[in-house]
Parts: structure tokens; sequence; C-alpha cells
């Protein structure tokens, strides 16, 4: 069909051979494959071939059979042309959104870790197959103020500039500074999708269509999805997608992962110890407290509370501490926006000699965002027959089934390790079946009010004809 990548039968029966296969001859089958597709094989080409960037999934890696055929004969654009103004307005939604998002979030009680660019990089995916009301909603939400065709260059070109960040940095293991930030899709073999939408995906965020057998084999899919996410985020999140989330009616899911790791440009010398951490009930709580005093930390302070930044080594990227006056973290909490943050970071000075005292900490959250998603302003993308992702096949029928997100993080003396990753699942509504209505024998009707439920008229009909 013109203007979409089909995986034909005979694709999918070598998919299926390869699932059975040792994974050393793998390359050899995708290969033979390619062969015998002839002129097909030159529009379904493996994967982009622009230069690779720190971004990009480790080559050496074992190869598994989830990525054995891709889609999109685009490569990586490496050299997106957006204006600073397109590129400081995708920066500002984004943090409206981190924050709009945690403050739905905040409601739960313990602590709260997540990774709101991961999130918005994977509906920002997604986004790329909305159309009419979907569209609108999915771009107020997650505040994108840009075009399609100018939003999606946007993030790539933004993705390609983190992606530079900490060159010759150290990490806070012996492998050095990372933050690799990748992206991958996997698709129904056999379901059509739009060329322009995998082009996008493929141009703009370097993720390439991977077949899986949603229909026969979600569970085995799901482990696919799940075992990519553990690879690249260095095992640090494992089962991000939980078992039944994935079904027979899935077509598609869209999965970002994010793992940083930093030392601090002035770590902690030895000497933590066991100190109280006063807890919002009053309580308090013994917890190993690190301590030091640099001038390598930035300050500021402000209306009941103080602010402390830690930059890692490559002063690239910093940790902020805003630590609200005893008694006042909830009224800080609740006013807590991307105004709010820019001010405060505007603020810090490196002036100062900094006396820190903070905790390490270790903790994981995860999330299933779509009643927060929808809470939040567009409900209608996980709607089935309401949602519209046509811009994905062309023909809709498509809606979001779940976004899942699960972050860990680490804090040490040493420095920070983080990881994050997405998952946006995409389904389709049921076949719609017909069934006869044959009204030929007495019945009972009502005439009732729909919003409220009153009846306002009752009756039957036994004989029509009197």
């Amino acid at each position: 069909m013109s203007g979409k990548k089909l995986v034909t039968e005979e694709q999918s029966l070598v998919i299926a051979a390869m699932r059975k296969m040792p994974l050393g001859a793998l390359a050899i089958v995708v290969l033979a494959a390619a062969l015998a597709c002839g002129e097909e094989a030159s529009t379904t080409s493996d994967a982009p071939t622009a230069t690779p960037v720190a971004r990009t999934e480790d080559p050496t890696a074992t190869p598994m059979p989830s990525t054995a055929v891709q889609l999109s004969s685009k490569p990586r654009s490496t050299s997106p042309d957006v204006s600073t103004s397109d590129a400081t307005d995708l920066v500002a939604g984004n943090s409206a959104f981190a924050f709009e998002l945690y403050q739905a979030l905040r409601e739960e009680p313990g602590n709260l870790f997540y990774s709101p660019y991961s999130i918005s990089l994977a509906l920002a995916m997604t986004y790329a197959g909305a159309r009419g009301e979907t569209e609108r909603q999915m771009a107020d939400t997650l505040k994108f103020a840009l075009s399609q065709n100018g939003l999606h260059p946007a993030f790539n070109q933004l993705d390609l500039e983190l992606a530079s960040r900490g060159e010759g940095a150290a990490g806070k293991d012996e492998k050095g500074f990372r933050l690799n930030i990748v992206n991958a899709i996997w698709g129904q073999q056999g379901f059509e999708f739009l060329d322009e939408f995998l082009d996008t995906l493929a141009e703009n965020y370097g993720a390439g269509l991977r077949l899986v057998d949603y229909i026969n084999e979600p569970e085995e899919s799901r482990v696919i999805i799940n075992d990519w996410v553990e690879d690249q985020t260095e095992s640090r999140i494992k089962d991000l997608i939980p078992e039944g989330v994935i079904n027979d009616r899935t077509r598609l899911v869209l999965a970002n992962a994010i793992f940083f790791n930093a030392a601090w440009i002035d770590p902690f010398p030895e000497g933590t110890v066991d100190a109280p951490f006063h807890l919002l009930d009053g309580g308090e709580v013994l917890v190993p407290m690190m301590s030091q005093q640099t001038s390598a930390f930035g300050y500021a302070e402000g209306d009941g509370y103080q602010v402390v930044e830690l930059p890692y080594d490559g002063r690239e990227l910093s940790m902020v501490i805003i630590l609200p006056d005893s008694g006042r973290f909830e009224e800080f909490e609740t006013s807590l926006d991307a105004s709010v943050v820019k001010a405060v970071t505007e603020a810090v000075a490196f002036t100062f000699d900094v006396a820190l005292t903070m905790p390490t900490f270790e903790f994981e959250s995860d999330f299933s965002l779509s009643k927060t998603l929808a809470d939040m302003g567009m409900p209608v993308a996980f709607v089935p027959g309401a949602a519209d992702f046509s811009r994905m096949n062309g023909e809709g029928r498509l809606f979001i089934q779940d976004v899942v997100h699960k972050a860990f993080v680490s804090v040490d003396e040493e420095g920070t390790e983080a990881a994050a990753a997405t998952a946006v699942i995409v389904g389709i509504e049921s076949v719609r079946q017909t069934v006869e209505v044959n009204v030929d024998r007495p019945f009972v009707f009502l005439i009732r009010d729909i919003e409220t439920g009153t009846i306002i008229f009752l009756g039957r009909v036994v004989d029509p004809s009197v």
C-alpha cells in the first residue's frame, strides 16, 4: 500500500524462524532475508546510516531478535535546522510540564523521583502520530508550543546537544561520565505504519521500527522490550512494563531510556556518620550524613528557603537542592513551578564557602501515568474510538493503552547515578461486531434525560397496530 510500511508474510516467517535460532546465526538470517526481498530490501533497510552520536545504543551489545528488522531508510539527522527561539520554547515547555506533573504526583506519600525529559520524549514520539482533538490535548498538556514540523527537529537538536556533555569528565565509578539517552519503537509484524510517521521518528529520535508479535506472543514481546530497557540503563531499570499491560490488542510500543552517572566536581571526604533527618510529621530518623565545606558549590537563599547547587565533574550538569525552612515544606511545594525554579537557579552564586551536610540516599519510583495525564488534560488519547492517531497508520482506531515510567537514583560521596525509562503502549480498538435487533415482539421503552438520568416517560408496546 502506498505510503505505508508493511511487513510481508515472507518476512514474518523469517522473524518467526529467527526466534528459534541461536543468536550467532541472526546476522546470516538478516542478510539472507534482505537478498531474498530484492527491490523490497531497498525500502526496508536496517538501522539508520547517519554518523552515530554518543546517545546511540552500544554497537557491541548482543543483538536480540527484536532488532533484526527496522523499517525506515531515513538516517538520523545530525544537524537539524532549529531556530534559537524554537529551542528556547521547547525547553520552557518541557520545564512547565515537568512541574505540572510534579504537582499531579506529589499527593502520593513518600519519596518521589522521575524523569520528565524521558516522559516528554516518549510522548513526543507518540504525538508525531496524533491528529485533531487528540493532537490538541496532547500539545496543551505536554506544553508543546511548536508545530509538528518544528517540535521534532527541536527535540533532536536538544538530544544531540545533551549527547555532547561530559567529554573527559569522571563518573562515580571507573567507567567515566555517562549521559546516555536512547529511543526505540516496537511494532506488530504485518501491521501497516505510514512512511511519514516512521521517517519522523528515525530522523529526529534515532528510533527504527523493531518487529514483534503482540498478537500471538504478548508476554515474549514484553520481555524483549524490558530486556532492552534493562540493557540501556545498565540494569538499573528492570521490568519497566508490568505483566498484563501488553496484550493482543497492542500494536506499538514507543520507549525512551536514560542513564546518568557522574562524579561531583568536589567529592565528599570520608567521614560520613549517622545523624538525624527530621520528618514532616515531627519525627526523625537516623541516616548516613556526608559533610564538607567548599567553594565549589553554589548558594542562594530566598523567602523561606535555601538553595545549594552541586556541579558534576566538567561543570556541564549539576544537582540543585532547594531546602525550605523548617515547617514550610508543604507551603513551598505547593507553589513550586517552572518560574519559581528559574528564579531560584538564576540567583545561585559561587561566592561562598558552603558548609554542606546532606544524606546519602538511594530509591526507585514507578508510575502508571495514564490517569494522571488524562486528568492533566489529554483524556481523549486514552479512549478507544475517540483517540486519533491516524498519522501512525492512516486509518485511526489506535489509542494509548498505558504510559508507564520507572526511575532510579543513588547519591553518595562520589556522585550520582540515575536512570529512567518510559514506555507508551499503543493499542487498537476492538473490531466492531454487527448485532441484529429485530423489534418484532412486545417491548418496554422509556424517554430519559441523559445527563441526569431522569426518566421522563415510561411505557410498553404489546400491539403497535392498535
